[in-house]
């Protein structure tokens, strides 16, 4: 299996910043941007910088910031030719030697004016944290959690929260399914009682008509019939999951297809875990709409996806992951929004020029108390509806 292009500079070092990209050598002030992600070195490499594994072996644990860090660096291919000023570090964010708070503290010292950051939870608050103490705006581009972040003009979330999200799904019901029966089915648990809650609340403050929401909490192994004295061969009824849990989503979907060819009429309204579920392209699935949210849409069709498939395809004998797609979406946006309005950086989070493969509707969220900023986050999501594991709809 070939490599992804930058692969020669993992070869070349072990480090916690293992590459440094100067776009432009010439007396213009150079924009320094850090790109933060978890790419496991020390893991894939030994203290003699010898790969540990065999050449054709690529450890799926890496592929994800890898991935990430190959799709801002295609993006940075363009930039080169554009010669755009620019200068590039990157980060590993798995480190042996070097902590996560070390590597902030040295892109603060090296004048970093922005960070792009692939991030898990337990680390979203450093990087709020730095931004904030540092002034330097930090783009959280995929973990879906402020972390508890407040009073921070300097942080960025890309993927919505739980709660962004779900009230984005009240609201798409209110307006494509006002009228049906809203059934939600749901299992024992914190999370679900979580998401009662929030749903429980947008009925409390919305603007419109509340939901008419049915909550059923199954058992643990339920069956079809535990469904289907909640349905209807007449009605049709939008059931919703009321689970982050994506095999009770599974679990309900499939059983659900199955009602719909003895004659229920239902569709089935997924959570964001169900983003990039393979499954529903399978037969026990087929029949039935299956409707969920992402903020990630992205249908490949538009000029830049196609070169990059194709660069895949001819260098890698691949297919680029949404991960790639990523980190040149957000390379390019935020890269361009840096150099064209410079310290005005955070006034023009959401502007539309340098839109790549989606749109962004970043806006900031206020403490609804004092109503102060907490933070900017992006609350534009797409609403697909599945068939048949194709997309039949998209909202």
């Amino acid at each position: 299996m070939k490599k992804f292009h930058l692969f020669f500079l993992l070869l070349m070092t072990g480090s916690a910043v293992f590459a440094q990209q100067t776009l432009l050598q010439t007396p213009l002030q150079k924009h320094r941007i850090a790109v933060f992600a978890p790419l496991f070195l020390d893991s894939a490499f030994n203290n003699v910088n010898e790969y540990r594994y065999a050449k054709t072996e690529f450890p799926k644990f890496i592929n994800p910031g890898l991935e990430f860090v190959e799709g801002v660096q295609l993006a940075l291919d363009t930039f080169n030719i554009e010669k755009a000023p620019l200068e590039i570090y990157i980060y590993d964010t798995r480190s042996a030697n070097v902590s996560l708070n070390e590597q902030l503290a040295k892109a603060a010292r090296d004048s970093v004016e922005l960070i792009l950051a692939y991030c898990k939870g337990s680390e979203v608050r450093a990087f709020a944290d730095s931004g904030l103490k540092n002034m330097i705006p930090v783009i959280n581009v995929n973990f879906p959690n402020g972390g508890g972040t407040e009073g921070n003009p300097y942080f960025v979330l890309l993927n919505p929260t739980i709660q962004t999200q779900l009230e984005s799904i009240y609201r798409y019901i209110q307006k494509y399914y006002p009228l049906e029966q809203l059934i939600v089915f749901r299992t024992k648990g914190k999370f679900e009682d979580q998401i009662k809650m929030y749903f429980d609340n947008f009925s409390q403050s919305t603007v419109g008509i509340p939901l008419d929401l049915k909550y059923v909490t199954l058992p643990d192994n339920f069956t079809e019939q535990d469904l289907a004295k909640h349905l209807d061969t007449v009605k049709h009824s939008l059931c919703i999951a009321g689970s982050l849990d994506v095999n009770f989503g599974e679990q309900l979907t499939q059983q659900l297809a199955s009602l719909k060819k003895q004659n229920y009429v239902v569709s089935v309204m997924g959570m964001p875990t169900w983003d990039g579920i393979d499954d529903f392209k399978d037969a026990d699935y087929q029949g039935i709409d299956i409707v969920y949210s992402t903020p990630f849409y992205n249908p490949r069709t538009d000029k830049i996806s196609q070169k990059i498939i194709d660069y895949f395809n001819r260098n890698m004998y691949a297919r680029p992951s949404d991960m790639v797609m990523r980190g040149y979406e957000a390379m390019w946006r935020f890269a361009n929004i840096l150099m064209k309005f410079k310290t005005d950086f955070a006034s023009n989070l959401s502007f539309k020029d340098f839109d790549v493969f989606r749109e962004f509707d970043i806006q900031p969220v206020l403490d609804r108390e004092t109503m102060m900023l907490n933070y900017f986050e992006n609350k534009k999501l797409y609403f697909l509806t599945l068939q048949n594991g194709i997309i039949k709809e998209v909202h």
